[in-house]
């Protein structure tokens, strides 16, 4: 065991057994965070490893809801190239769960990770057995991914990305990682970026490949009428009504979108604003603002009551799991935590219902998604309030040209498929 690896597991062990103790009370007392606590402490239940009963065994970690979507057409991939293989997957938030679970139903086994600490990743190594271990995207676990190949398992870094923001973060603790990523058997990132990063970490080059991002595989075959159908319902229009959508917008950007709402409305006084924030939990902060800003609003949930009707012109989303469904009906998409340096969200979302969309500067984390819209004239980036109105109102003042950057921002995601295949690929090779 080299000195830095022994240093961080003497680190995390001393966490975990002063801290374990304290939080199983917590969560007795509390009744949070109860459901999976077993398995985070590498309690595998036998019941799931008994539903792997064909080989190869391949384990999928996905921490939350984007993984669980990429997992999704990869494991669709490895499924075609390895016909007898078992799947398992887990994930570490209960969201990532859920979705998990209901994409997957009895097919694939759902566990909860367990955390870095030497003897939880042991344990649930030994119970799960798998031939393969696949990460996807940024996850990087030190006690795992050390133990499993000390185990003889293969691990490989699956449609992996290093954004720009966190490499500062990671080459803090270089000797680390390139201890940890030696282990690692298949680097197989979404972009050039994201190899030369991932080198720059420690990993070596020969064993880094290039095949996309799996993450838009499945976006072109999810819209569908009837969920533009159902949007527009709940929400009271009609297809003439001008619909501008400020996407998974983060603390201080719903007063930059307020600015230019109210620049928007000059030429287009019939604009409906619909703020989905990223996390629901700010909605009373929002409904300050926008009070304040002396807009009437409504909260998406107050719709659902029986003959209640949207009659004002902003509304924000306060539920859970919508914004794709909520992209359906935009004329104007913005995409948010990018007019705050906070890296992004993932355009393409809003590009496969053919809508033109805007984002701010702050693009770190899906410079392939920018990319790919810019390449095609599809993407609309501005760098303020002001711009983001100037953009809105050229765009809907020529409707022909909205038009035509709509359907250039679908063709764009259709065009760039079969990304899963390759990594599936990858390892199909390690096996």
């Amino acid at each position: 065991m080299s000195l830095v690896y022994g240093t961080y597991i003497a680190l995390t062990s001393g966490l975990f057994l002063s801290c374990v103790p304290a939080f199983w009370i917590y969560t007795r007392l509390s009744g949070r965070y109860r459901k999976g606590f077993r398995e985070r402490l590498g309690f595998v239940p036998r019941a799931l490893t008994q539903r792997l009963s064909g080989s190869p065994r391949i384990w999928i970690h996905a921490v939350s809801l984007g993984e669980v979507k990429i997992a999704d057409p990869l494991i669709r991939a490895l499924k075609r190239i390895i016909p007898g293989c078992s799947v398992i997957i887990s994930t570490t938030t209960e969201h990532g769960r859920d979705l998990a679970i209901e994409t997957f139903g009895e097919e694939i086994p759902v566990v909860y990770a367990p955390i870095d600490f030497i003897g939880s990743v042991r344990k649930a190594l030994l119970r799960v057995r798998p031939h393969v271990l696949v990460f996807l995207e940024t996850e990087i676990w030190p006690a795992w991914i050390t133990e499993a190949r000390r185990m003889g398992i293969r691990t490989a870094l699956i449609n992996g990305r290093i954004s720009v923001r966190s490499i500062n973060g990671y080459l803090k603790f270089r000797p680390l990682f390139r201890k940890v990523l030696k282990n690692v058997d298949a680097f197989s990132m979404i972009l050039k970026e994201d190899a030369a990063r991932i080198r720059l970490m420690g990993a070596d080059s020969d064993k880094i490949e290039i095949h996309g991002n799996a993450k838009y595989d499945m976006l072109a075959s999810l819209p569908g009428p009837a969920m533009e159908t159902e949007m527009r319902r709940i929400l009271n229009l009609d297809t003439s009504h001008k619909v501008f959508i400020a996407g998974s917008t983060r603390e201080g950007e719903e007063t930059m979108v307020l600015d230019a709402y109210e620049k928007i409305l000059k030429p287009f006084p019939e604009t409906i604003l619909v703020i989905a924030p990223r996390h629901i939990d700010r909605t009373p902060a929002i409904e300050s603002i926008v009070e304040k800003r002396g807009f009437k609003y409504q909260l998406r949930s107050e719709l659902d009551i029986a003959g209640a009707r949207r009659t004002e012109s902003v509304v924000i989303m306060n539920t859970f799991g919508e914004l794709f469904k909520l992209y359906s009906v935009g004329t104007i998409v913005f995409c948010g935590a990018s007019l705050v340096p906070l890296g992004g969200q993932n355009p393409l979302e809003a590009a496969v219902w053919g809508k033109p969309v805007l984002y701010g500067p702050s693009m770190e984390d899906f410079l392939d998604a920018k990319s790919l819209l810019e390449g095609v004239g599809a993407g609309v980036p501005v760098s303020s309030p002001e711009m983001l109105a100037e953009k809105a109102i050229w765009l809907l003042s020529h409707p022909d040209t909205l038009k035509t950057h709509g359907a250039r921002a679908r063709e764009a995601v259709v065009n760039n498929q079969n990304a899963a295949e390759r990594h599936a690929e990858v390892i199909a090779r390690l096996l």
